[in-house]
């Protein structure tokens, strides 16, 4: 009897034991996923294995909210965008016009022409001109049409934009990919945009795989591709801003390219992503999402 008391015992004592290793992995993963949250990290995805049936839903319900969450962050960020650039526009350009009027006016004057007066005036002219075409920029974020959602043969797209840089190496391992429903002549735009950045980097090659969206923190709903290429790296302090309108750190960039193919994909019902660990022979990866038929 006694070392039937025994038994009993070291069973509880197991059993309470595992009770407490386990709570304190639960209470582990409910840390973590605070952490991402405060840091607005909404790409977070925790593992479901050695979970009970009730806590691998729960959890598998969180990793889904997360992407919500990311999606409608990116999709407000975008609207926000979209409203400061609408107000910027309209001021920006009665502020302009009327300066780049005058000043061309000036310059035809034959009182103003091999003066000093016309050094100064051409000044003005050439500052009002380029801040028209800064403003013809955001109107490419403003006016940006609906999309018409088609079927698209992806892998026959990808061959087009391919052939169009013969002077880059191109490795499309995609194999079985069904049609995608978009826009083709904006997808087409997206990754004509990602292919000039990355000659823009210096790149020689550009590789184009199909993920599982287990690996990205797309839909199910979802086609996921990366696109990496070997050109140079995107330091860590560009990497938050990559997608803000108009933040470049070329000289002679605008910084509308990827803020603009993120809003094309996000019309479209897909996403454009910064990947966050670069693939083998890659420097720099994007995660391009596109909805499935």
């Amino acid at each position: 009897m006694i070392s039937l008391y025994i038994i009993v015992g070291v069973v509880i004592v197991v059993l309470v034991g595992a009770i407490v290793r386990h709570q304190r992995k639960l209470k582990l993963r409910a840390h973590l996923m605070q952490e991402a949250i405060r840091n607005r990290d909404f790409t977070f995805r925790l593992p479901t294995n050695n979970l009970l049936p009730g806590e691998r839903a729960m959890q598998q319900t969180l990793n889904q909210l997360g992407n919500i969450i990311r999606q409608q962050v990116n999709q407000n960020e975008v609207e926000s965008w979209e409203r400061l650039t609408r107000v910027l526009t309209h001021e920006i350009m009665n502020a302009t016009a009327p300066i780049t009027s005058i000043s061309q006016s000036l310059l035809g004057r034959n009182d103003v022409k091999g003066t000093a007066l016309e050094e100064g005036i051409k000044a003005i002219n050439d500052t009002s001109k380029h801040l028209s075409e800064f403003i013809s920029n955001y109107r490419k974020m403003s006016e940006l049409e609906k999309p018409k959602l088609t079927t698209v043969d992806l892998r026959d797209l990808l061959d087009n934009v391919s052939h169009t840089y013969p002077e880059l190496s191109w490795s499309i391992d995609i194999s079985d990919i069904p049609n995608v429903s978009a826009d083709k002549g904006m997808l087409r735009q997206v990754l004509i945009n990602l292919t000039k950045n990355a000659m823009e980097a210096n790149a020689k090659a550009i590789t184009i795989e199909m993920i599982d969206n287990k690996e990205s923190s797309a839909s199910d709903k979802l086609i996921s591709l990366y696109i990496g290429n070997d050109g140079l790296p995107i330091p860590a302090e560009n990497r938050q801003a990559l997608f803000v309108p108009f933040f470049t750190t070329k000289r002679t960039g605008s910084g509308i390219g990827l803020s603009l193919s993120r809003r094309m994909m996000i019309q479209q019902g897909g996403m454009l992503e910064l990947a966050e660990t670069p693939r083998q022979n890659c420097s720099v990866g994007f995660i391009l999402s596109i909805q499935k038929i």
